[in-house]
């Protein structure tokens, strides 16, 4: 009994000694983990007219540049409209910079610098914007399109996706205009006209164009991440994310072939029914959850400022890296963040209840971690859907996720530092943009690709993204402009 008491208190010593070593580990892993804020000023903020600009936005919000991938002069008329309107509402800026119109409806303006050996800085943002869901149009409090000014927002599809961002550009760039600055290094203003269905009229042919040329840039900057408030758990302050890396972008069209027939005699395997199954496979059988990357540099960026056990455990992602990934698993948010997503978008079969269709159709649509690729994804599939009677066809429009940027550039770092000089009380990391944007395009041209929109937004703000009640609060959107001015003085004065 003796030795078994002596044995029992050397396995708890033992024990007790593990969770000591462990605890130390942890505090001393906590402890490494100082700040990686840049300590800047905050500069004064600039005058800004604030009425005039958000009276602008709103204008610029009736014009119904509604893009459609099948029918791209569908907004024609409103995008000549907004061209008009631009041109009126700008005018020291375009006697400032040279405008080319490409491929009939995207802007490309150039304000050329003096220092011909300085690269090129581009500035990216879209004319178009998403449809309102049919039959939600009673559910706005305002109006989708009326461009609708109260005391505190601008109300309207697309105030904050993307012509928000547009026009805050714009405004910046006009002040500059009128109080004389002259760039030392050129800067271009590239505003596509079809970002919400692939870019490829737009921005594509823009990017084309400076590549004709042989134009390369030192950075391009796009709408992107965002100022979330009260959205990461145990960060106190809000979070300026910076996207340097970008989702890919599949699309897989599946079409499961069956023999058609009479529904009083239908065979064991029907096309409808090994489509289901095959759908139900793909979403069953996600592609892995993995931190690496640029969301592995965003835990370590943001871990230093993290509060509780939450900066325990980015700390240590060696040893909790399993339970993080299971509560990012748990929302579609941050699932999208350590996953490529699977989503079932399209399912089309049949036209007769009594008749067996010889053809199912599902659409799927993945977004791409960076590592994974079109033709990984595309595997993928085929190994889990297991199903010679099913083919697979990609989509037009389909891409890679484009390089990451690496955060070491004086260009991220003077990114960084004007966030930190326009928003002092926030605090900046690097990301990963989970959806595409049109500066995938730009890939080419640059080795540095941002995507960032100085947009302040809560957990209900995002509800709002391509949603019910798009809007954007104007002394938000004073700051967006305040931001964009700095960030030229930066970077190219």
């Amino acid at each position: 009994m003796r030795r078994l008491m002596r044995w029992i208190r050397n396995i708890v010593l033992a024990l007790l000694a593990g969770v000591v070593v462990l605890a130390g580990v942890l505090l001393f892993n906590v402890m490494r983990h100082g700040s990686q804020q840049l300590q800047v000023a905050a500069v004064p903020p600039a005058t800004v007219d604030t009425q005039g600009a958000a009276r602008r936005l709103a204008e610029a919000i009736r014009f119904k540049t509604i893009s459609n991938f099948l029918n791209p002069d569908q907004d024609a008329e409103a995008l000549r409209g907004l061209r008009a309107h631009i041109a009126a509402s700008f005018p020291a800026f375009h006697a400032a910079a040279k405008r080319e119109i490409v491929n009939q409806h995207s802007l490309l303006f150039t304000w050329q610098g003096s220092d011909a050996t300085a690269k090129p800085i581009a500035l990216l943002a879209h004319q178009d914007v998403v449809p309102v869901a049919p039959g939600t149009e009673k559910d706005w409090e305002q109006p989708p399109f009326d461009g609708v000014i109260d005391d505190d927002f601008v109300w309207g599809r697309g105030s904050w996706d993307d012509k928000g961002n547009l026009y805050s550009i714009l405004e910046a760039a006009e002040q500059m205009a009128k109080a004389g600055f002259r760039p030392k290094r050129t800067i271009y203003f590239a505003f596509g006209h079809d970002e919400e269905v692939s870019g490829t009229r737009g921005a594509k042919a823009m990017a084309a164009l400076l590549a004709s040329r042989g134009v390369k840039l030192d950075f391009v900057l796009d709408e992107g991440l965002l100022i979330t408030d009260g959205i990461m758990k145990g960060l106190d302050k809000p979070a300026a994310l910076i996207g340097v890396a970008e989702k890919g972008y599949a699309t897989l069209v599946l079409t499961a072939h069956a023999t058609p027939g009479h529904s009083s005699m239908p065979p064991r395997d029907t096309a409808i029914g090994m489509m289901s199954a095959a759908l139900t496979r793909l979403e069953d059988h996600s592609l892995p959850a993995r931190v690496r990357g640029s969301v592995a540099e965003m835990f370590d960026t943001l871990a230093p400022e993290m509060s509780g056990f939450n900066r325990v455990v980015l700390s240590n992602l060696w040893l909790f890296k399993p339970l993080l990934l299971r509560e990012f698993d748990k929302g579609g948010a941050t699932r999208a963040m350590v996953r490529t997503t699977t989503a079932l978008t399209i399912f089309n079969a049949g036209d007769k209840d009594n008749v067996l269709p010889g053809n199912a159709e599902a659409t799927v649509n993945f977004r791409l971690l960076p590592g994974d690729t079109q033709a990984s994804v595309t595997d993928h599939v085929r190994d889990t859907v297991k199903n010679d009677k099913i083919s697979i066809a990609p989509f037009p429009g389909n891409t890679d996720p484009p390089p990451v940027t690496g955060t070491a550039s004086p260009s991220y770092q003077a990114l960084n530092r004007t966030i930190r000089e326009i928003f002092p009380d926030v605090v900046v990391a690097p990301g990963l943009m989970v959806a595409a944007t049109d500066s995938r395009h730009y890939a080419g041209l640059t080795d540095n690709i941002f995507r960032f929109s100085p947009v302040r937004a809560t957990s209900d703000d995002l509800k709002r993204f391509h949603g019910t009640n798009e809007r954007l609060s104007i002394p938000n959107y004073a700051d967006m402009i305040r931001f964009y001015r700095r960030l030229l003085q930066n970077t190219a004065g």
